[in-house]
This record gives structure tokens, sequence and C-alpha cells, in this order.
């Protein structure tokens, strides 16, 4: 798994720093019984994800593995299982 990148993106790490402020406002606002400021870090969360999708359509998260590239690593796991 440390050969992969997932989750290495603009777009991963901004969504996730943003979700991160907003269920630390949120938080906050929950001990402090205030409902309204409660509501406003779930919005940020919220936000966070809406961010991150952005960002990753604008090119700026993980591209998809074309079909060649799945077939080499099939064909490479293939070799490896068979050298066993």
């Amino acid at each position: 798994m440390a050969g992969s990148a997932h989750g290495h993106t603009p777009a991963a790490w901004t969504g996730v720093i943003i979700s991160f402020i907003g269920f630390c406002v949120a938080g906050v606002f929950m001990v402090a019984a205030n409902v309204p400021g409660f509501w406003a870090g779930v919005g940020v969360i919220l936000l966070g994800g809406v961010v991150g999708g952005v960002m990753k359509v604008a090119g700026l998260g993980m591209p998809k593995e074309s079909q060649a590239v799945i077939q080499a690593r099939e064909n490479a796991t293939a070799a490896i299982r068979t050298r066993s």
C-alpha cells in the first residue's frame, strides 16, 4: 500500500483540512450549547467536501487509471505469483 498515492493530492488535503476545521468549530459550539454555531460548523464540513470535489474535477485530484495501467499491474502480479 505504500506504493500508492491514495489521498496525497492538493484536492484531498484541502478538503480534509477544511472539514477538520468544521469538525473543530462544530465541536466547540456543541460543548458551548450554541445550536447555530454547531450547524455553521456542519456547513463548513460540507463545504470541505464540495471544495475537494471541485478541485478534483479541476484536475488537482488523482487521475483515473487507464485500462493499460490496470492490465500491466495484473500482468506483473501474475508474473510474481508464478515465480513464487
